[in-house]
């Protein structure tokens, strides 16, 4: 048998309201990213349409293509900014708790 030692579990520490501000603020920082990546996404994709004298199935699959960048991006956009009312909504929850009498 090998006498390595067992890899511990890192302990979990409990949210801070300044590690859920801290959160809220990057993932804010990413949404506010996103939302700008998917508006120069879809000014690029309209000032850009799709030739019409390509064939059918080709118009189709571009238009699909275009849909699905798009609409990752506006989920990214989503997401983040989900994350961000979340984590914020945790911090002034967590200022406002009572702490704990049973910790000590």
């Amino acid at each position: 048998m090998s006498d390595s030692p067992t890899p511990q579990s890192p302990t979990p520490q409990s949210p801070t309201p300044l590690r859920c501000l801290l959160g809220a603020i990057v993932a804010a920082v990413l949404a506010y990213a996103l939302y700008n990546m998917t508006s120069s996404i879809a000014i690029s994709f309209a000032t850009k349409p799709i030739d019409t004298d390509t064939t059918l199935i080709v118009q189709r699959i571009s238009s699909a293509v275009r849909t699905l960048v798009l609409g990752m991006s506006a989920m990214g956009t989503g997401i983040f900014g989900l994350a961000a009312l979340g984590l914020f909504a945790l911090a002034i929850q967590l200022l406002f708790r009572k702490p704990d009498s049973s910790a000590n």
